[in-house]
């Protein structure tokens, strides 16, 4: 077993972000192990933390903070809760509901690794004392001779986390610990090592979705926070097809759920390809309009350096999708990409990030797209 820590002269003072689960728990653990000064820290993220939970949907309950509290107990280190509920709803719950209302379709764990875990939380930690924090993320950290800083898949691709942490600066890559990076094992065995660590958290199901909607229906959530809004689902000509109760509710690339209410002239399903929030409308049409051959996106956050010149890379653009190769340039600030074959289903507000080999280059928020063909 190897583990994706710093070999240092001096032991770390280490702060593990702790979530009650069983990866931050056995992270932790493997932080002690290696020598160590390790404090566990539980961030409380919802203002009523008895709601964020259903089976294994949803996080940040009271049942949470507990069970990390004990698995601290049981590991041997100082335990404490800190309250970054505002923050969390501020950063991280507000830009959702605010992508989402400008027809975009966010990614929330992304905001949150960057504006919580490892900025807010990570700036309390320095100002502490502390040297790194330390996460139960599947990914690895790689130092080089001149001490600089690179993120790399995990090990083993089937766990692999590092499009969630695309968003880190060399700065705070140089300040985090991924100790199951390197673990090239099942989630069977990390759980079979905590068991054997007297860890209770070994068979706790792993959380999943969105975890500020504990019932996974984000359209209610949405429509709770934003009212409802009746506009029209219409097709690529303009003809109505239907209705619905809020363009906010659609993701590009959808299929169920359209209420359309009689068949397309080919009698062959119809996605959503376009959500219009000025006029309330959504576009469906054909699976082949979805085809995409360029991007334009925003805000680029570089894990490193900033390429120097364009580049032919790999590129992800879905937290469990697979790669695609791209040629990518920085225009004017703004990353423009290219698909060596049209890739499908890509939204504004989703993040794309690029690879060089399994070094993650950095991470930017889809603003436009552009069609590979006219539909047929």
């Amino acid at each position: 077993m190897t583990e994706n820590l710093p070999r240092t002269a001096r032991p770390l003072r280490v702060l593990a972000a702790m979530s009650g689960g069983v990866d931050s728990a056995v992270a932790a653990a493997r932080a002690v192990e290696a020598g160590h000064d390790v404090t566990g820290v539980h961030l409380a993220l919802s203002a009523n933390p008895q709601s964020f939970r259903t089976g294994a949907r949803g996080c940040c309950t009271i049942e949470d903070s507990r069970d990390a509290r004990r698995a601290a107990d049981v590991i041997g280190i100082p335990f404490y809760v800190w309250d970054l509920a505002e923050r969390f709803r501020e950063d991280v719950v507000e830009d959702f509901i605010s992508e989402y209302e400008a027809g975009r379709t966010p990614n929330p764990c992304l905001r949150c690794n960057e504006k919580i875990k490892f900025a807010a939380l990570l700036d309390k930690a320095l100002a502490l004392g502390f040297d790194a924090v330390c996460t139960g993320h599947y990914a690895t950290v790689v130092e080089n001779a001149d001490g600089s800083r690179e993120l790399h898949r995990a090990s083993d691709m089937a766990k692999d986390q590092s499009y969630v942490l695309g968003v880190l600066d060399e700065k705070q890559l140089a300040h985090a610990l991924f100790p199951l990076g390197d673990t090239l094992t099942t989630k069977d065995e990390i759980r079979a090592e905590a068991e054997r660590r007297g860890l209770a958290v070994a068979k706790k199901p792993d959380s999943h979705d969105i975890c500020f909607i504990a019932d996974g229906d984000t359209q209610g959530f949405l429509a709770n926070r934003l009212g409802k809004a009746e506009g029209d689902i219409v097709d690529e000509a303009g003809a109505k097809v239907g209705t619905h109760d809020g363009a906010f509710g659609f993701t590009i690339g959808q299929r169920k759920g359209l209420r359309i209410g009689h068949p397309a002239p080919d009698g062959k399903p119809r996605y959503v390809l376009d959500i219009s929030p000025v006029n309330n409308t959504v576009t469906v049409g054909p699976a082949e309009a979805l085809d995409i051959s360029a991007l334009t996106a925003i805000r680029p956050r570089w894990c490193g350096s900033t390429p120097a010149a364009p580049g032919t890379y790999t590129a992800q653009l879905r937290a469990h999708g697979g790669e695609t190769e791209v040629f990518a340039e920085l225009v004017d600030g703004e990353l423009q990409v290219r698909f060596t074959e049209p890739v499908r289903g890509v939204a504004p507000g989703q993040a794309i990030v690029l690879y060089d080999g399994t070094r993650v280059v950095g991470s930017a928020t889809i603003a436009t797209t552009t069609r590979a063909t006219a539909a047929a």
